[in-house]
């Protein structure tokens, strides 16, 4: 979960695929923006998640059958886990094929603080942008994937820009009230800021 502050973290990520382009190759390009922004092995003694390498923590490492040391988890074993634990489980799937854009505000979020909570923030986002009334239980199934579909033909690219707008004001606002309820998170929440905040460019909404 922790963004350290350091220059291991880059604004500079890949840009996603378009759309039309294939899926596999946007979630390739998502991932891929996820490694710049995570870097390697850290191991912060403020951090809840521990040890963690290339994002992904030991716990969630120990989840999906990785045993050895964290500092030896590869990138192809991290590919593997972002895949199968951050987009495909919590049926993400549909909104890289939808808009990789958005999507991958939404992955990179629920990398950095499980997905359970970008899956409400899309929700709202949806009700807040779409004039929609999805119930907001975290559940990324058929009503709230057909909403977004609907939602993003009818608003084009302006759909984009204020479904990441929204995006990111719930997530600050997650990060702030996470240091309020544990101050000792306030030492990752510049990183946080920086590198997790407007991190999607706009433009590439067109």
């Amino acid at each position: 979960m922790a963004q350290p502050n350091n220059s291991q973290a880059s604004r500079a990520a890949p840009k996603v695929t378009p759309k039309g382009a294939g899926v596999g190759a946007a979630i390739g390009a998502i991932i891929a923006a996820v490694f710049a922004l995570e870097g390697g092995f850290v191991d912060h003694p403020n951090d809840p998640g521990g040890a963690t390498n290339h994002g992904i923590t030991e716990r969630v490492a120990r989840q999906n059958g990785y045993s050895g040391d964290m500092r030896n988890l590869t990138r192809s074993d991290a590919f593997a886990i972002y895949e199968r634990q951050y987009i495909r489980a919590p049926g993400f799937m549909p909104l890289v094929e939808i808009d990789p854009v958005v999507a991958e505000e939404v992955i990179d979020t629920a990398v950095n603080m499980g997905p359970p909570r970008p899956s409400r923030f899309f929700q709202r986002a949806i009700n807040e942008v779409c004039g929609t009334a999805l119930t907001v239980d975290g559940k990324i199934g058929p009503v709230t994937v057909q909403a977004w579909q609907d939602c993003r033909a009818n608003l084009g690219p302006a759909g984009c820009v204020r479904m990441l707008d929204s995006l990111d004001r719930q997530q600050r606002a997650e990060y702030d009230r996470l240091i309020r309820v544990n101050p000792r998170l306030r030492v990752f929440h510049r990183g946080w800021i920086n590198h997790r905040i407007g991190n999607v460019d706009r433009g590439r909404c067109a």
